[in-house]
């Protein structure tokens, strides 16, 4: 399963499309403002895959030095892809 959030970390909303991803052990692509919390120790616990779109990172500024290593970068191709490839695609937060 694949959780898309594009809220803020500071949100309602994407604190609950975490917590979704979190409980249902899903791997989550966080676009807009939601690659906030791809900023390190954001996703602290997080367990499953998470993702960013690099075009989101860099039209927001953040430096490769923010981001968690862990974090996969997407472009909207790989983004069509991922989610073509997965049975269940939620979103968004």
């Amino acid at each position: 399963m694949l959780v898309i959030v594009k809220s803020a970390p500071d949100t309602t909303d994407g604190k609950r499309g975490i917590k979704l991803a979190r409980d249902m052990a899903a791997d989550v692509v966080l676009l807009q403002n939601g690659i906030y919390f791809a900023q390190r120790e954001r996703l602290e616990g997080f367990c499953g895959t998470a993702y960013v779109l690099d075009d989101d990172v860099r039209l927001r500024g953040l430096k490769n030095g923010e981001i968690e290593k862990d974090i996969k970068r997407l472009d909207y191709g790989s983004l069509v892809d991922l989610m073509a490839g997965e049975d269940k695609v939620m979103g968004m937060f």
